[in-house]
């Protein structure tokens, strides 16, 4: 919305123009609004918290009863809330990229919100139930995705990038993909991101952190890729309105740093199914929009230690009829089982993302 002020070229509103002053501004509002309105939310959040389920099997049902209802679930509506109202500001809208950013985050967060409510109902009364099954929210991200991926393939100012393929370490080597396997490929792509950042949300901060980090690395790749001589020189296609993705990140960015204010341990709120959804599903999506899904698992890699250790988990326990990998799944509690306090694992977690964030970077150039 305040991009349009840089029509005024004759005056200091022109500076509204520029990606790097509107993605600060974006991740400034979205921090701002997080730090000023969270503790507003979390008095309200309250009313309706559910016991940190988390923490079964480390302490007793007893605490667990003592800790219910003081630490509230479902803070990620304000991160939603922060990223949408920052990228309304200083986003273009004209762009679909910009658009689709939202939506997919929208409708993610949706999906968890509406899980975390059923959850919260199974918690209020014997009418409640366990959250949304397995299948249905798979089933409902596999439409979120293939709605996103068509519209790539549709809209004028992504259609021609949406059939790419980029493959890491090798120059120029693009592949064009069919709409029906760009559709399953977007499918994997994000039910994994958003899966792997749900199942990362263990401890205070821990998701959070890590996301800041994955999507730090996303925010500057959108930016090189949306300008011509930096993809030129990068040897990675070039993807018109892609620096919109960029002000979004930085939206992401920003949230995340004023949720980690009150999400680190001891964290007065938890951001539930409704943000690690959300906030998956834009990680994502912005893999998705610059064309470096390929390098996810690279960038993200605490995440798909997360995901796969329970994966693992789950498959050794079926084969072997009862015996596991770990001490406990995901990863994070196994070694929460090994005398680690919270504060070693996530502090050592964050070090891995970076480092991962590192990497995946470094195949932009290691071409």
């Amino acid at each position: 919305m305040l991009y349009w002020l840089s029509q005024y070229d004759d005056s200091p509103l022109r500076i509204f123009k520029y990606l790097t002053f509107r993605s600060a501004g974006a991740a400034a509002i979205a921090f701002l609004i997080v730090v000023i309105f969270a503790p507003a939310m979390i008095r309200f959040l309250k009313e309706f918290a559910v016991a940190p389920q988390r923490l079964a099997g480390f302490v007793s049902e007893e605490e667990l009863c003592a800790i219910k209802g003081k630490t509230p679930a479902m803070g990620g509506i304000l991160i939603i809330i922060a990223v949408f109202v920052s990228t309304i500001l200083w986003a273009r809208l004209d762009l679909m990229v910009t658009r689709l950013c939202l939506m997919v985050m929208l409708s993610f967060g949706l999906l968890g919100f509406w899980d975390d409510f059923r959850k919260i109902r199974r918690m209020k009364g014997p009418l409640g139930n366990d959250g949304v099954s397995g299948k249905l929210r798979l089933f409902a991200e596999m439409i979120i995705a293939i709605a996103a991926i068509f519209i790539l393939y549709r809209a004028p100012d992504t259609r021609d990038s949406a059939p790419l393929l980029t493959i890491p370490f090798m120059k120029e080597a693009l592949l064009y993909m069919p709409m029906w396997i760009a559709m399953i490929y977007g499918v994997f792509v994000l039910w994994g991101t958003g899966n792997g950042v749900n199942i990362s949300d263990g401890m205070d901060g821990l998701a959070t952190g890590a996301m800041i980090i994955a999507m730090m690395s996303y925010m500057l790749i959108a930016y090189l890729c949306g300008n011509v001589a930096y993809s030129e020189y990068l040897s990675t296609p070039y993807i018109k309105g892609c620096g919109e993705a960029a002000v979004f990140g930085a939206a992401v960015v920003g949230a995340c740093m004023g949720f980690l204010w009150y999400n680190s341990k001891p964290a007065a709120m938890f951001m539930g199914d409704t943000g690690s959804l959300a906030l998956g599903g834009s990680l994502g999506i912005m893999a998705i929009i610059v064309k470096q899904e390929m390098i996810l698992p690279i960038i993200g890699g605490v995440f798909v230690m997360e995901a796969g250790s329970s994966l693992l988990q789950t498959l050794y326990y079926k084969a072997t009829g009862g015996k596991r990998i770990f001490l406990m799944a995901p990863i994070h509690h196994h070694f929460q089982k090994k005398g680690w306090s919270e504060t070693q694992i996530v502090t050592r977690f964050w070090i891995i993302g970076a480092v991962c964030a590192a990497v995946g970077l470094a195949t932009l150039k290691i071409r």
